[in-house]
């Protein structure tokens, strides 16, 4: 029985000896596989971490390139169109500053006119009313005449008008003048009544010619003088429409402009930073790859 107990100890003592020679190699090739099968990870995820890093530098690079050649053909498009502007914007100065000299101009004459047609519409009352006086004078000379009171018209205001017209008419011969001024004078007997008729009515068909001028000449003038100033009056609204138009057109232009500065001046810097950024971009993506 000894014998089998001491055969079977050193049966196990040899076979605890085996196994801690086998252990330490097992320990290496277990760790070498789990360091392979980490690097192996490792290795993936820097692929897939390159991987996406060279799409970035593909899709990043294209969407930056396309950035930069609209804000490359933006810049001189921006340049041209606020030069357009401010072209425009000059030209709407001048043609405000013409439509306002032109609306004063047309006032003015608007107020010339009106001047001078008052002025001549005074002038037209005292001559028609002058000769309506003196018409009417002579009218009742005729009619004193004709009843035989010519005596009694001489001591009227309408006799002393009448000495007044024949006195100031230069259109009398020297002997009308001489017969109406002995008749006027109550000479009656050196004067002839027919003849003193005669004088009156031509003196009479004179004046109503003349006040039948002056009538047609001051229709006429207050005709023109009234389609000047209907037409003077169209004008002015319409120049009064363009200078409130043009005013709103130059204040709206004018904020264009400087929206439009603003927008080149912006388009010029983010060309600048993208031009800047891809420069680097190109660099580190060639680095990384």
């Amino acid at each position: 029985m000894k014998v089998a107990f001491v055969i079977s100890a050193l049966l196990a003592s040899q076979a605890c000896a085996e196994e801690s020679v086998a252990n330490p190699i097992r320990k290496v090739v277990s760790m070498l596989q789990m360091m392979q099968k980490k690097v192996q990870a490792e290795g993936e995820k820097e692929q897939e971490l390159f991987d996406k890093f060279m799409c970035y530098c593909k899709n990043s690079g294209g969407a930056l390139d396309k950035s930069i050649a609209d804000a490359g053909d933006a810049v001189p498009e921006l340049g041209a169109n606020i030069e357009a502007g401010v072209s425009q914007l000059a030209q709407l100065k001048e043609d405000l500053k013409k439509a306002q000299v032109d609306r004063a101009a047309a006032k003015s004459a608007m107020s010339e006119a009106t001047a001078i047609r008052e002025k001549d519409a005074a002038a037209y009352a005292t001559e028609s009313g002058d000769l309506k006086t003196n018409l009417a004078a002579l009218e009742k000379a005729l009619a004193a005449i004709a009843k035989g009171t010519g005596g009694a018209f001489l001591q009227t205001a309408a006799g002393a008008t009448l000495r007044n017209v024949v006195e100031e008419n230069d259109a009398l011969s020297d002997l009308d003048r001489h017969d109406l001024t002995s008749f006027l004078s109550n000479d009656a007997g050196s004067t002839d009544s027919g003849a003193i008729v005669g004088i009156l009515k031509q003196m009479g068909d004179t004046m109503t010619k003349t006040l039948g001028d002056v009538v047609a000449a001051e229709e006429a003038a207050v005709k023109s003088y009234d389609s000047l100033i209907k037409a003077k009056t169209s004008e002015v609204e319409a120049l009064t429409a363009a200078i409130e138009e043009k005013t709103v057109r130059i204040g709206e232009l004018g904020v264009q402009i400087v929206q439009m500065k603003e927008d080149l001046s912006d388009t010029q810097a983010s060309l600048i930073e993208d031009k800047k950024f891809a420069a680097e971009l190109e660099k580190s993506c060639a680095t990384k790859e």
